[in-house]
């Protein structure tokens, strides 16, 4: 498709705004999918693309999964994502501090944090233009560990099983999110294998959990008991959960599945399959709840994510309809409430 009014217009997504700045190398897309529930809120991602189709199509689709993931969080926010294109020539401080500029000229109407690809440096020359950028990396991270911990809590109770201890786990990828990930699960009680393209990595989260390290291309057909994408998106397609011995996937990478065959197969081979939408939560909840909301305290909110887990996994094994329609059902039906008080003056 060669004409980015047809893309965007196949994509249904309510804005894309193209970032360009020839000096810092900028190319970046903005995608906003919802506002009805709150300003919208999504990460940064960086990568290299192989078009600017490929980067609208995983803006859009990132956007529109925040969107879900604020709704089903109770989060009073919709969806956006920035993907930026990293290349040769990409000037990251300034590209940045150009990209946090445009985030402060939407005046509020985006919030945004890190995701795969962005530094913490990246973050920082966005945040000394921008007061719409959280730099927290900590506090972020351990509240998507936890959440992820939930969510596989919740695939246990409904297989049958007794708990998190001696559960075999296979945890993909060991960068920020994948590190804490992992640590959670130990601290859990769970026996880990890891593996990361960044060998170095792999090894420190293996140091600190106790975890075997596995090859990245061996890892998701270990002979585990879950395994957890918290790397790139995309990663579990029909023919691989054709060859999967785990019984269950929760991960914390966005957007998991390569498409919805890959859930109808896991489907038919009775193996769990927690969206990410609630496995990758914590962070916008925490953020969100206590930055937005201006709660004292996101425990609530995340805890509450272990309950829609169970609730979604056992109504999709009852119904015999995919975990991801049933998430999603209840977040457009939150979001439909909305618009229709808003529609009749807010009674």
């Amino acid at each position: 498709m060669n004409d980015l009014f047809e893309l965007a217009a196949a994509l249904d997504c309510a804005r894309l705004t193209l970032w360009t700045d020839r000096a810092s190398g900028l190319r970046a897309v903005f995608a906003l999918d919802d506002v009805t529930l709150g300003p919208a809120v999504g990460g940064i991602r960086t990568r290299a693309y192989a078009s600017i189709e490929a980067a609208v199509e995983d803006a859009a689709a990132l956007a529109r999964a925040m969107t879900i993931k604020a709704a089903l969080g109770g989060l009073d926010a919709g969806g956006g994502k920035v993907v930026v294109m990293d290349h040769p020539g990409l000037d990251r401080p300034a590209a940045f501090a150009r990209l946090g500029q445009h985030v402060e000229e939407l005046g509020g109407l985006f919030h945004t944090a890190g995701d795969l690809g962005t530094t913490r440096d990246d973050l920082a020359a966005m945040a000394r233009r921008s007061q719409y950028v959280n730099t927290s990396h900590v506090d972020l991270t351990g509240a998507t560990a936890r959440t992820l911990v939930l969510c596989a809590e919740a695939c246990a109770e409904v297989a049958g099983r007794p708990g998190l201890a001696g559960m075999r786990v296979a945890v993909q990828g060991c960068g920020a999110i994948g590190d804490a990930a992992a640590r959670a699960l130990a601290g859990a009680g769970c026996e880990l294998v890891v593996a990361d393209v960044d060998a170095a990595l792999a090894e420190r989260t293996a140091a600190a959990t106790g975890a075997r390290v596995a090859s990245p291309e061996r890892l998701l057909v270990e002979d585990v008991d879950m395994i957890c994408p918290c790397a790139i998106g995309g990663v579990m397609t029909a023919a691989l959960a054709d060859r999967l011995s785990a019984w269950a996937v929760c991960g914390c990478a966005n957007n998991v599945l390569a498409d919805a065959a890959a859930e109808r197969r896991l489907g038919e081979r009775g193996i769990l399959f927690v969206p990410d939408v609630l496995a990758s939560s914590g962070a916008v909840i925490h953020g969100v709840a206590t930055g937005l909301m201006g709660l004292p305290d996101s425990a609530p909110l995340i805890a509450a994510v272990g309950v829609t887990a169970r609730e979604v996994l056992s109504a999709s094994r009852a119904r015999g309809v995919p975990a991801t329609a049933i998430a999603e059902q209840r977040a457009r039906a939150r979001i439909g409430a909305a618009a229709a008080r808003a529609a009749a003056g807010g009674r």
